[in-house]
């Protein structure tokens, strides 16, 4: 089962049965008690969410923790293939989308974000060494929201996001 079906069917559950349990909605999905949980938690947490894509370990974890002690939830894809699924799967409030990642590149990431009516709204952000000016121009005319060079001051990349964000929260 898609995790992006799961919750609807949960909820469906829940408003046929109030009182149902994670042992019996788990057996009516035919899917594990732990899957359940792990979706009613990500279901329940309020927090916005920031993906970010990178195949940088360093890169990734340092930005995950300070953006943690801001309070947003992190979810992370480490090539171009997980960072579309996981934007379906998780639909995150901003992406941080580097340019460089194995798979298919953050052009093409973004390209086909942008082109799907479904997941359009969601704004990119380009995090990426290559500062050049046609890199930065076709990110823009791809649809990204911001275009941030490597590397980068953390207290304006956090003011870039919150400014996003904020942007989109009054659309």
């Amino acid at each position: 089962m898609q995790a992006e079906n799961i919750s609807g069917k949960i909820l469906s559950l829940m408003e046929e049965n109030p009182d149902i349990t994670i042992k019996e909605i788990s057996e009516s999905l035919s899917v594990s008690e732990d899957l359940i949980e792990e979706t009613l938690r990500k279901m329940s947490d309020a927090r916005q969410k920031i993906l970010i894509v990178d195949d940088e370990m360093d890169a990734l974890l340092a930005l995950k923790v300070a953006l943690e002690a801001e309070g947003y939830n992190i979810v992370e894809a480490k090539d171009g293939y997980e960072a579309i699924d996981t934007a379906h799967s998780e639909n995150p409030d901003v992406i941080l989308l580097d340019l460089m990642i194995p798979g298919i590149d953050g052009f093409e990431v973004c390209r086909q974000l942008k082109s799907d009516p479904v997941y359009s709204h969601i704004p990119v952000i380009m995090l990426t060494a290559r500062g050049e000016i046609d890199d930065k121009v076709e990110g823009i005319e791809l649809g990204a929201d911001d275009y941030v060079t490597k590397p980068f001051n953390l207290k304006e990349l956090k003011a870039r996001i919150k400014m996003i964000l904020r942007r989109n929260q009054d659309a």
